[in-house]
């Protein structure tokens, strides 16, 4: 199947489309040239849709590993690897940076994104940005990390000095989760996800025919789609939650899930 029959059927269109159609072409290169080659970073649905598109096209996981600069990073890059090169042994095009500020100022994540693009770079050049109270981490490209060092001195009034940290000194922000027990009748889409959202059941059956849902990054239509531990519902709107733990039936014939929801 070629690039264009890929893309098509997905169904994807415009920037998302244009982001695919790169990540096809990364793995092409590293297959032709049999030489590591990165994507940009992708956001948690593009990588979704990268990795089905991946599959459609042969291209087996352990040809590649996904990068985010550290664990459980939101945004991620592709990673291809020739057959010589080992996952451990690959060196990552992952820098990281720190952006030091007063604390009394407190920039927030709009700032720095608004600030990086002012300054003309893309986004998708950038991965997570990590906020605290004196300074936020970034995982950026090696194309435009050493940029960023020479001229990024400001992210709206808030006077920044940036320098380069290694992985192990970035300051990782704990998720901030809440844990939801209860009970529903099934475990349909839309039975668990009015749970988490705490939406009448036929609210959020409409809510997903919508096309507003998506379940573990990709779209989801189907209110009838059953779920498992594991799997991740968002919503723009009203946020996301992971379906942490399924277990038995309580004396009613209802299902007790254990839900993490996003806060």
């Amino acid at each position: 199947m070629d690039k264009g029959a890929l893309l098509d059927r997905l169904g994807l269109t415009g920037e998302d489309r244009l982001a695919l159609a790169k990540v096809l072409d990364k793995a092409g290169q590293a297959e032709s040239r049999n030489i590591p080659a990165a994507t940009d970073f992708l956001s948690p649905q593009q990588r979704a849709w990268a990795q089905d598109c991946l599959r459609l096209a042969g291209i087996p996981e352990t040809a590649y590993v996904l990068q985010g600069g550290y664990e459980g990073a939101e945004r991620q890059m592709i990673l291809f690897l020739p057959d010589w090169l080992e996952p451990e042994n690959a060196e990552s095009p992952i820098r990281c940076l720190r952006a030091s500020f007063r604390e009394e100022e407190k920039p927030d994540h709009r700032d720095f994104l608004g600030s990086l693009m002012g300054l003309g770079i893309v986004r998708e050049k950038v991965g997570d940005i990590l906020v605290g109270p004196d300074s936020a981490d970034l995982l950026v490209l090696d194309s435009v990390a050493d940029f960023l060092l020479q001229s990024w001195t400001s992210a709206g009034r808030t006077k920044l000095r940036v320098t380069a940290i290694a992985p192990e000194n970035l300051h990782i922000p704990a998720i901030q989760r809440k844990e939801v027990r209860d009970t529903v009748s099934s475990l349909r889409l839309d039975a668990v996800a009015a749970s988490g959202f705490r939406l009448a059941r036929g609210k959020a059956a409409a809510l997903i025919e919508s096309g507003k849902v998506q379940l573990n990054w990709r779209e989801c239509v189907k209110p009838d789609k059953p779920l498992e531990a594991g799997d991740v519902v968002s919503a723009r709107g009203f946020g996301k939650f992971e379906l942490s733990e399924v277990g038995g039936l309580t004396r009613k014939g209802r299902i007790s899930i254990v839900l993490q929801v996003y806060v």
